[in-house]
Parts: C-alpha cells; sequence; structure tokens
C-alpha cells in the first residue's frame, strides 16, 4: 500500500459561512481530502476545536494555527507511513498531542488528517468509502432522522427545543424512506406563513409553543396521507445544556403520552446522570446520548454500566480521530445500544458521515433536513450507495 508524501491543510468555509479546516493527503499516486465540521450547541466533554481566537481578521474564527500544525508536525510525523494504517495514524496523531481533550494540536487538525488518510486508502485501495471501512461487506443504510423544524441556538425563533424530526418507519429502501420526507416537508411549508430555514436546513417558524410545532408535523404528516407513529414518527433533540429553563422527567412521559414521540435526544445536561437513567427507565422509546457522551468511550462506558440511555448519537469531531469513533461505535453496538451517525450544524460537502453509517451498519443517520446542499449532499450519497448495491442494499430496522 503507499505512504504517505505529504499533507496540506487549508482554510475553507462551512455552511454557516465560517472558516473550517481541509486537510488533504498526498502518496505518489494522488490525493484525498476531508473538511472537517463545527458545532454550535457543543459540550463541554468534546475535544477541542482550535481557533485563532486573538486575530481579528476573521473575527477570531479562522483555523490558521491548526493548520500550521498540519503542515509542520502533523505532516513531519506521518511522512512514509503506510496510508492504509489507519490504527498507527491515528496513534501517531494522539500521541503528537498528547492531551485528553487535543488541546494542543486541535481535534480540527487531527480529524482532518485522519479522515483525509482514510478516504485516500479507500481510493488506493480502488473501493468506495463504505466497503473499505467495513469489518466484512455486510452492510445496512441507515434510516434517516430528518430537521423539519428548527430551534434553540439552531435557529432566531421562540423554540427552545433544537430539533423537531421527522423519522420514516418500515421502509424497504432510503430512497422510499426520503420519498416520504419530501412529501412531509412540502406539506408542512404551506402550512407556515415563515419559510426561513434554520441551520440544518428545517423550518425556522415562531410559534406559541414546543408542543404547537410537534402539532403541525403531525398534521402535515396526516395531510401527506401517513399515520402518525406508525409510517412516521417524531424524534427531538432537546440540546438541554443550552436550555434557560430545564425539562423533567414529568415533562418528557407527559409529551410521550401525548405525541407519537420515539426517540428523545438529550433530555437532559451533560453531567445530569440522574435524570438520564430514571427517563431511560420510565419509557421504552429511544433515548439519545450526545453532550452526554461525547464519543467518548469513557463516558459511554459509565452510560453502559448506569443504563443512562439506549442510544449514542456519534460525531467524529466530538472525539477526533476515525479510529477512537469506530471504538465507540463498537462498544455501543455490543452493548445493544443503538448508533446513529450525526452531522454538525455548521458542515460543508463532504459526505464521510454517510460511507461510515452504511459500513458499520448504524440504524440512523442525523443530517438535517431536505434543504441546503452541505445537508443534501449526504442524503444523495446514500442514495447513490443503495443504487449501487442494488439487490444487496437492505434497510436497518429499529
Amino acid at each position: 500500500m503507499a505512504k504517505i508524501k505529504n499533507i496540506k491543510g487549508r482554510q475553507v468555509f462551512d455552511s454557516r459561512g465560517n472558516p473550517t479546516l481541509e486537510a488533504e493527503v498526498f502518496s505518489e499516486n494522488g490525493s484525498a481530502f476531508s473538511i472537517v465540521p463545527s458545532g454550535a450547541s457543543t459540550g463541554t466533554h468534546e475535544a477541542f476545536e482550535l481557533r485563532d481566537k486573538e486575530k481579528k481578521d476573521y473575527l477570531g474564527k479562522s483555523v490558521f494555527a491548526a493548520i500550521s500544525n498540519v503542515n509542520n508536525l502533523i505532516s513531519k510525523g506521518l511522512k512514509n507511513i503506510e496510508v492504509s494504517d489507519q490504527t498507527k495514524i491515528d496513534k501517531i496523531l494522539i500521541e503528537l498531542d498528547g492531551t485528553d481533550q487535543k488541546k494542543k494540536l486541535g481535534a480540527n487538525a487531527i480529524l482532518g488528517v485522519s479522515m483525509a488518510c482514510c478516504k485516500l486508502a479507500a481510493i488506493e485501495k480502488k473501493v468506495p468509502l463504505y466497503k473499505y471501512l467495513s469489518k466484512n461487506n455486510d452492510y445496512l443504510i441507515p434510516i434517516p432522522l430528518l430537521n423539519i423544524i428548527n430551534g434553540g441556538v439552531h435557529a432566531k425563533n421562540n423554540l427552545d427545543i433544537q430539533e423537531f424530526m421527522i423519522r420514516p418507519e418500515k421502509t424497504n429502501s432510503f430512497s422510499e424512506a426520503i420519498r416520504r420526507s419530501f412529501i412531509i416537508i412540502q406539506n408542512l411549508k404551506k402550512m407556515l406563513i415563515d419559510t426561513n430555514v434554520g441551520d440544518e436546513g428545517g423550518f425556522a417558524p415562531n410559534l406559541k409553543s414546543n408542543e404547537e410545532a410537534i402539532q403541525m408535523i403531525i398534521e402535515s404528516i396526516e395531510k401527506s396521507g401517513f399515520e402518525p407513529g406508525n409510517d412516521i414518527s417524531i424524534c427531538l433533540d432537546v440540546a438541554a445544556n443550552e436550555l434557560k429553563h430545564p425539562k423533567t422527567v414529568e415533562y418528557f412521559l407527559n409529551l410521550i403520552k401525548k405525541y407519537p414521540i420515539k426517540s428523545i435526544e438529550d433530555p437532559f445536561s451533560e453531567d445530569e446522570w440522574q435524570s438520564w437513567n430514571k427517563l431511560t427507565k420510565s419509557t421504552n422509546i429511544q433515548i439519545v446520548g450526545d453532550d452526554l457522551f461525547a464519543t467518548n468511550i469513557k463516558r459511554l462506558k459509565k452510560g453502559i454500566d448506569e443504563h443512562s440511555a439506549n442510544a449514542i448519537l456519534v460525531k467524529l469531531n466530538q472525539i477526533g480521530t476515525v479510529s477512537e469513533t469506530l471504538q465507540v461505535i463498537d462498544l455501543a453496538q455490543k452493548n445493544n445500544f443503538k448508533t446513529i451517525i450525526s452531522h454538525r450544524s455548521g458542515d460543508s460537502e463532504d459526505t464521510f458521515i454517510a460511507d461510515l453509517c452504511v459500513a458499520t451498519k448504524s440504524s440512523q443517520i442525523k443530517t438535517g433536513s431536505l434543504a441546503r446542499s452541505e445537508r443534501v449532499s449526504k442524503y444523495n450519497r446514500l442514495l447513490r450507495i443503495e443504487d449501487g448495491l442494488g439487490k444487496l442494499a437492505k434497510m436497518a430496522k429499529i
């Protein structure tokens, strides 16, 4: 297999128009690049995103220090390493940094290189990325969770729940799941006076309450000819770390009784373990840890031991390398946790997570609404993968 000859970092822009880091890895045969996403609601346990806060030419948001780390320390440290040895590459990156949250080099510098190496290895092997990442050539097409109404820090409106999502149920193909979602989104659009969109492509209307948003989604599902809770379920991302007025276990149990809600993400803040435990034990729906786990294997082990959730949201940039991400997914699945591969609110045209989801047989993917090309690119990638697999394509089951 080819060896790494050079690595170059550059500043590009994400879907919010903010600077982010792109890393390009070169072998003697060619190159591959990857763009690092950035979150808005970020937990304190996430890997560190290095930005030039003292420099004002990009309002303190540039990533030139991280780029310098890619071009110098990282490029030298990985020179002549086999591009296919992902475990060794990521181990070197972790050791070069030497901190728990990758604060020296920046997780954005490290992750950009880690993903680009992985992509280049797949190119060298002349296989699609999902096949390269797979352990056994057994794949699942994920069920999409589409964020169709944005609130919280993703939208300048009066909804404090961050994401109101729909999840198509019992579909035989990804294309059918997207067809259903498209119809519901179009009917919801007709119902709204304000059709501005938030960071993740969902509508961002000013509504009276969180429950009004849920009721509007139910109405749009019914207008589309589907049965709420059977054909299409509602999923919420509360993003409790961002709430000014935290919710209680009883609040969520009441919502679950009233509405066809099948998944709740981050109902409580990242260290409120007792409330997480109580809610998970009080319902049989999917309770998803995002900020709770931060794609961190130590926090996931604690959550497994304490039954704090039954699903994990997986974000590459929360931990910073492909290898560590794969370890988290493996541990979660071995303990019967659902794995949901996720974008960030500041994302890009990079489709790495679509291939990762298929390769790891993760049951769900979360990448926004059917709007904004950085969201749609992931759905289009999954449609291509499904088409390429043909009769071998299998949809995940919840």
